[in-house]
């Protein structure tokens, strides 16, 4: 676990937490056995996460469209562990779901026991391991949604490589790009990544 808290510190995260190093590392206090660290929105929301990824030398970046990100909140079935960095164990980028819709593919998660990630996981998982993250094989975080009046707003948060196209600029060609697709959208190139559980 000490390497994945030393990743985290080496890409700038006590910082965009306001705190020492030293004081984010005493975070990890009392998280035991193996297991991804996840930085809980509290402490840094993801669209302050998201400039912290890098592929390749780029930065991560949030599209224009989606300037709510940190609106998106776990969906009801996911009970994310209420301290500022937590434990994902089982992680999976879900290339099996491929070609899925994100309405289809959570009752498939769910019954194969396990839990969609939140955009902030997908962020944090990323930037300990930042090779997830690959041309074609790319994934949405179907556990976090934007609650409405009438249930939740129908974007899907995910996580893929910038083609440098469109309002993105060719300067972001090839960086990590935050953005969402519709819930009723397939997407062959865009898995659903998963873990197997939480605990703090």
């Amino acid at each position: 676990m000490t390497d994945q808290v030393e990743a985290l510190v080496a890409r700038a995260v006590p910082q965009a937490a306001g705190m020492s190093e030293r004081r984010f590392r005493s975070l990890a206090a009392g998280l035991t056995g193996a297991g991804l660290v996840c930085v809980h929105p509290s402490l840094v929301p993801a669209s302050q996460l998201a400039p912290l990824l890098r592929v390749g030398g780029r930065a991560g970046f949030v599209v224009q469209d989606m300037t709510d990100l940190d609106e998106f909140v776990p969906i009801a079935s996911v009970d994310v562990p209420q301290r500022p960095l937590y434990l994902l164990s089982g992680i999976d980028r879900g290339d099996t779901l491929r070609g899925m819709t994100p309405d289809a593919a959570l009752p498939v998660i769910a019954d194969a026991g396990r839990t969609p990630l939140t955009i902030g996981e997908g962020i944090s998982w990323l930037l300990q391991d930042p090779a997830r993250l690959e041309p074609g094989h790319c994934f949405m975080c179907a556990a976090s949604r934007k609650p409405t009046a009438r249930g939740s707003d129908a974007r899907v948060p995910a996580i893929w490589i910038s083609r440098g196209t469109g309002r993105d600029g060719i300067a972001r060609r090839n960086a990590p790009k935050i953005g969402w697709c519709w819930a009723g959208n397939q997407h062959d190139w865009l898995g659903f990544a998963s873990a197997a559980a939480r605990r703090g």
